[in-house]
């Protein structure tokens, strides 16, 4: 008897209370869980919960710096391949086929400067431009350009044949640049290499200045070629920006 007093007090009190508030005071309890309309009530309370949950958001990055490349023959002032690429095949240089030149563009210059008794000097330049898009799944633009960059000076560093690999990082040159010298053997002469790999936000700069001594001339000195690389880097890079305004 005196364990029932509370059950029969705690009844009497929910019998006198307002019916919106029988189920906030919980008196329900002592009816069972096997109610069906208590049930009901609590089953459609929940489906509610449900649907007013929002969901993830999806996960957004910023978008990239540079949304376009420049002409990539047109990068290069016209003195500045007179000065590297001496009585070069094609002033206006050659354009790099690409499937996607919204995203990748390049040129590329040769020429052989006749010397007379002298020999002669042949110099070649390259250079690559690769845009990077934000995107959720793999980051912004200029994390996925900044990976790249490292990819592609240990391509350089790992080149089949090649010889007196030097490679540093350096300043002045876009965001983030590093060069690459080396010496290889390539069709039976040897050639001297100066790269750069930089990248100006979202975009990576891939650069090849090379030459061969022929008929008596001096391969071209390596510290030359570095110098004349790192100059056409800078106006490629300067070329990006200008065509982004």
């Amino acid at each position: 008897m005196h364990r029932k007093a509370p059950r029969i007090a705690r009844i009497l009190t929910c019998a006198v209370a307002v019916p919106a508030l029988f189920a906030a005071a919980g008196c329900s309890s002592d009816s069972g869980s096997g109610s069906g309309s208590d049930g009901g009530t609590k089953k459609d309370q929940g489906a509610d919960t449900a649907k007013q949950t929002p969901s993830a958001p999806s996960a957004t990055v910023p978008p990239a710096k540079f949304a376009k490349l420049p002409d990539a023959c047109k990068a290069l002032a016209k003195a500045t391949i007179e000065e590297l690429v001496p009585k070069a095949e094609k002033a206006a240089g050659e354009q790099d086929a690409s499937s996607d030149p919204e995203k990748r563009r390049g040129c590329s210059w040769k020429g052989l400067d006749d010397k007379g008794q002298q020999g002669s000097q042949y110099h070649y330049l390259t250079f690559s431009m690769h845009r990077f898009e934000s995107n959720p799944a793999l980051g912004t633009g200029e994390k996925r350009a900044e990976e790249q960059v490292g990819k592609n000076v240990n391509k350089f560093q790992g080149k089949e044949g090649a010889k007196d690999i030097r490679s540093n990082a350096v300043s002045g040159i876009g965001e983030q640049a590093s060069t690459v010298s080396y010496g290889a053997r390539e069709g039976g002469t040897d050639f001297e290499h100066a790269v750069v790999v930089t990248r100006t936000a979202n975009v990576v700069v891939t650069l090849d200045y090379n030459g061969a001594g022929y008929s008596g001339a001096k391969v071209p000195a390596s510290a030359e070629l570095m110098k004349g690389a790192q100059k056409a880097a800078k106006e490629v890079v300067a070329s990006i920006a200008t065509a982004n305004k």
